[in-house]
């Protein structure tokens, strides 16, 4: 497989990732911070199902640390992937380079505390969590896993669209 089908591969497993992330963002992430009365009753289950069966903390008892991260995710995020999608799946447009970049500098660092949270915290009943996180190692892990690609892909990126040649910024100089 040359360089531009191994940048076109790259470019749709991009575009896809931004495509799931739409309904993931706003059917899910976003029940934290919008109005329940916007959410019919099957995605408010879906969401309780999910907190309740992984363990996860974070959309129990959500800490405000982890609301502001939803926030920006609503803000600056949710408007963003749709022109992700468009560009990756299109393929060939240069003018992502920058966006994405920032967008998977942002998300890679909003990571960080999200996978520490899971790998570190205390989840005892004498904790801020209530005891309602992850128990065992396994558990935490099964939660990490569940995080981790949303760090992962944002690094993919990142390289990608520092690394490749195609995406490398060139000076336009003026002629004389």
């Amino acid at each position: 497989m040359g360089a531009p089908a191994t940048r076109r591969c790259v470019e749709w497993l991009l575009g896809l990732y931004f495509l799931t992330h739409i309904p993931v963002t706003m059917f899910l992430d976003l029940q934290a911070v919008l109005p329940r009365e916007l959410y019919p009753v099957e995605f408010r289950n879906l969401l309780k199902w999910y907190a309740k069966e992984f363990k996860d903390p974070l959309l129990q008892e959500l800490p405000a640390w982890f609301k502001s991260f939803l926030f920006c995710e609503l803000v600056f995020q949710l408007p963003f992937f749709p022109i992700a999608t468009y560009a990756f799946l299109k393929g060939s447009c240069k003018w992502i380079r920058t966006p994405a970049i920032i967008y998977s500098v942002h998300t890679m660092t909003t990571l960080i505390p999200i996978l520490s949270t899971f790998l570190f915290e205390d989840f005892s009943k004498a904790s801020g969590f209530k005891g309602q996180g992850p128990e065992t190692l396994h558990e935490r892990l099964t939660l990490v896993s569940v995080y981790a690609p949303y760090l992962l892909i944002p690094f993919v990126l990142l390289i990608f669209m520092l690394r490749s040649p195609y995406y490398k910024y060139e000076e336009k100089r003026k002629k004389k």
